[in-house]
């Protein structure tokens, strides 16, 4: 009985686990990304490794991210928030010398085959003014200090979140196996290392 306790305590660690990852990946998503990064090779090391496959759906998971955006403070000279529709949405006030203008933007989420997620920018509104989209995401690029693995592509109007380079405590890896917010289809792969 003891035994049985301690499984299902460690399984719901490793969902709280992979929900805190998740967050912290979508909100990472936003921010830096070098623009040279094209389709990067599969690089999925599972040896010595227990894989677990997580489900959820964009409610909790909006929670998360924006708990996460204001616990870690993440907002920088762009206070905003993610919303997940039927896209990835972020929210946000820019402030350009005494006015703050509202800034919208929009992204299709794509999951990769290698696990890694991808970002694709579809609509953006900031106040009344026409800016292109490359300026607002090299903004960002350059307002942030983002960790590597989250690489903003401005030039092809992308961000990139390389996924198989994050890692989390304990060597946990996660995968995205399918991101499609407009069906309310969200499955991680979460890899835990294990002792042979």
């Amino acid at each position: 009985m003891m035994k049985m306790k301690n499984k299902w305590k460690w399984l719901f660690l490793m969902l709280l686990t992979l929900n805190i990852a998740v967050i912290l990946l979508i909100s990472i998503l936003i921010f830096d990304t070098p623009e040279d990064v094209q389709d990067p090779e599969i690089n999925i090391k599972t040896e010595n490794m227990s894989e677990f496959t997580i489900s959820t759906d964009k409610h909790d998971l909006n929670r998360l991210i924006n708990h996460y955006i204001e616990k870690e403070g993440l907002n920088g000279p762009i206070n905003y928030y993610i919303k997940l529709t039927d896209e990835v949405e972020l929210f946000g006030e820019i402030k350009v010398f005494s006015k703050t203008l509202q800034l919208r933007m929009t992204f299709e989420p794509q999951a990769l085959e290698n696990g890694d997620l991808l970002l694709v920018q579809k609509s953006l509104s900031l106040g009344g003014i026409k800016l292109p989209v490359e300026r607002i995401l090299k903004f960002i690029q350059d307002g942030y200090k983002l960790p590597e693995w989250v690489i903003i592509q401005p030039n092809d109007k992308k961000i990139y979140v390389a996924l198989q380079e994050m890692r989390l405590n304990g060597g946990i890896q996660v995968r995205a196996e399918e991101f499609d917010v407009a069906k309310n289809n969200i499955s991680m792969r979460m890899l835990v290392p294990v002792s042979q």
